[in-house]
């Protein structure tokens, strides 16, 4: 598995059906990270708000985060515009700083 100094996601749209996490499962098991930047849209609230889609393949992407996080790679969701239920407005690092707002 190559390891890279950063990853940056963005649009996953977990919560869907567009969401396309086996994909994503495939990419995150080819590739380790130092770093990896949650960057928008990854939990689709706004859509979730009309119907929710979360499937198996979903939980294993979000899993799969939290074991990086645990295992010491830096985990950074940096909220955008579009993502105004995920928190109050701050971004979230976790990983190595167990979790402390930028």
């Amino acid at each position: 598995m190559p390891k890279v100094r950063s990853l940056f996601l963005s649009d996953i749209h977990l919560g869907t059906r567009a969401c396309q996490a086996d994909q994503l499962i495939d990419f995150l098991r080819e590739y380790s990270a130092d770093n990896t930047f949650l960057v928008g849209d990854i939990i689709d609230f706004w859509a979730m708000n009309r119907s929710i889609h979360w499937t198996p393949a979903q939980n294993t992407v979000v899993q799969k985060l939290l074991r990086r996080a645990r295992h010491g790679e830096r985990i950074v969701f940096i909220r955008t515009l579009i993502d105004g239920s995920a928190s109050s407005g701050r971004s979230i690092e976790s990983g190595q700083t167990n979790g402390r707002f930028l």
